[in-house]
């Protein structure tokens, strides 16, 4: 089902066509060729689908969308109602434009940024692309609707940022986009190629509840995730459209667990039957307007194609008011996925075979923001283990030797080609503690998690204390006799507490091997002076715990 956008009263230029469908050279060397529908909506059911109908429009005059200010919803841009019924595409005899190379003949419009060729640009003097964006540029209103997403017409805010950038700054940073992309691209594939769970089948028709991506900080779009939730619009591939080319329709948020979203196409209402999960990070998924843009078509499922014999109609009225993902969500997406942690970095990192050293190690591969270390003396690469680029098992080089820390030497006496330390700046802060007045001593008893049992709350003892706040933990009953498993926690870490904190939270406290008193409520008597003092532990968090004296808690406003 075709339709005809009506011409324009000040410039008779053809919409784009479906980029699959037709050569953009046969619309500029046969410019008489019937004008396409300007949505790309149903392009090429003519040939594919004996029992679609053909419906055309026409107008004498062109109306101006209705002037509508863009609200900022953080993560998604409201979509607003227009009157107009006739908008032309910025794009020219067919041609789907992209940034050149600088070439001479070219022009560039200076409200949207939209690069094409000079002679197909409005007016004589070639600044604006469209008779729309001359209007908005003179009369610095922002203009933004339904039918305007629909043709790709670029959002006024991400314009009013590109007026001010010269040519040459976008056509780079256009060029550096690009390059980024094609790695997040080549990335993204080696990593979905791994995936064997299936999420979709596992949470079924989304009673299971997921924990949202604003939930987790560390992780990419984990702070920029804003107001993506149920209702908001999109654009994906179209799997019910029986036709052989790769087709694009508008789909509605049902329900969102974590990354994942269950879609339903517009226009199924409340049938089920054809709801599908998807990742909202992949880049099948599009905001409201892309198709047009990059000419793509919209085509409606074959299985509600009866329903309704103007589509057009049917998503002004659906999508008015609605919320669709921002412009610059792919490119969010794609920022997010980058790491400051490279290729053969070296660090300092904990020796699994002696937790009382560190040694060095190089960094082979990062997804996800998790590091895939590789010991620097392994020559084949299978002495490995992976942690996150937050994780405090890591370390800047030359750390080990700051704090009094016990380091393996490595017998690499030089660094290979290619090889860095990574900066100092790329790992995680530790609080600074005031370690003035009365301070950990060597010998002092405290209770610890055991590193190698995660479960278990164990009686420990002060090793050693180093600086920067840092302590060597030994769990008491299972020490080796050279102090190879001491492990290395910070005065501020949640895994030690002072002695008496499971008595009082009534935890098992795990007893030195060997014994066989129960230490949950005598070992305050056991350990006589040697015990750590609560004014050790620096979180208030834990204090409180210990001596009852947590105040009443406040309600905290949700919008503070």
């Amino acid at each position: 089902m075709n339709f005809s956008a009506g011409p324009g009263a000040s410039d008779h230029r053809p919409s784009a066509p479906a980029r699959l469908m037709e050569n953009p050279r046969d619309l500029v060397e046969r410019p008489s060729r019937k004008r396409r529908d300007s949505f790309g909506m149903l392009d090429g059911l003519d040939e594919d689908r004996s029992s679609c109908s053909t419906e055309s429009s026409a107008g004498s005059g062109a109306s101006s969308p209705e002037d509508s200010e863009d609200e900022d919803l953080g993560g998604v841009t409201q979509l607003t109602p227009s009157s107009s019924s006739s908008l032309t595409l910025i794009k020219t005899n067919g041609q789907v434009y992209t940034y050149p190379d600088g070439k001479a003949g070219m022009a560039t419009c200076e409200m949207c940024g939209m690069v094409g060729v000079r002679d197909a640009f409005y007016s004589k003097t070639k600044r604006f692309c469209s008779v729309s964006c001359s209007r908005s540029y003179s009369s610095n209103s922002k203009k933004a609707s339904i039918l305007a997403r629909l043709q790709g017409k670029p959002p006024t805010k991400k314009a009013k940022v590109l007026q001010k950038q010269p040519l040459m700054t976008k056509l780079a940073a256009y060029a550096q986009h690009q390059a980024t992309l094609a790695t997040v691209k080549a990335s993204n594939a080696q990593i979905l190629s791994v995936e064997v769970f299936d999420w979709g089948r596992y949470l079924g028709g989304g009673d299971v509840m997921g924990a949202p991506v604003s939930c987790f900080k560390h992780v990419p779009m984990g702070k920029s995730w804003g107001d993506i939730g149920e209702g908001v619009r999109v654009e994906v591939p179209n799997t019910d459209s029986g036709l052989p080319m790769k087709v694009y329709w508008i789909a509605g948020i049902i329900k969102l667990a974590g990354f994942k979203a269950l879609l339903r196409y517009e226009g199924f209402d409340s049938d089920s039957t054809r709801d599908f999960w998807l990742n909202l990070c992949v880049p099948d998924i599009h905001p409201v307007g892309w198709c047009a843009a990059g000419g793509k078509p919209l085509v409606p499922p074959q299985t509600i194609l009866h329903r309704f014999t103007n589509w057009k109609t049917f998503l002004i009225k659906r999508l008015t008011g609605s919320k669709t993902l921002p412009p610059d969500f792919s490119s969010k997406v794609q920022e997010s996925m980058q790491f400051p942690f490279k290729k053969q970095m070296r660090v300092e990192v904990v020796d699994k075979t002696h937790l009382c050293r560190t040694r060095v190690a190089l960094v082979e591969q990062v997804i996800g923001g998790r590091l895939r270390l590789v010991y620097e003396e392994c020559d084949d690469g299978t002495d490995d283990f992976w942690c996150h680029m937050y994780s405090p098992l890591i370390h800047s080089i030359g750390w080990s030797r700051s704090i009094g820390h016990r380091f393996k030497r490595s017998d690499v006496s030089k660094k290979l080609g290619g090889q860095m330390d990574a900066p100092g700046q790329l790992f995680a802060k530790v609080k600074e503690v005031d370690q003035s007045g009365s301070w950990f001593e060597d010998g002092m008893k405290l209770e610890a998690i055991d590193p190698l049992n995660l479960s278990a709350i164990c009686v420990a003892t002060v090793r050693k204390v180093l600086a920067d706040g840092y302590l060597m933990i030994g769990i008491d009953g299972s020490e080796a006799a050279d102090g190879s498993d001491w492990f290395c926690y910070h005065s501020t870490s949640p895994s030690i507490f002072p002695a008496g904190f499971c008595e009082i939270n009534n935890i098992e406290l795990t007893p030195p091997r060997g014994t066989t008193d129960k230490f949950c409520h005598s070992l305050d008597e056991k350990l006589d002076v040697f015990k750590a003092l609560v004014f050790f532990f620096k979180s208030k968090t834990i204090i409180k715990n210990c001596l009852y004296m947590c105040p009443e808690p406040k309600l905290m406003s949700l919008h503070s």
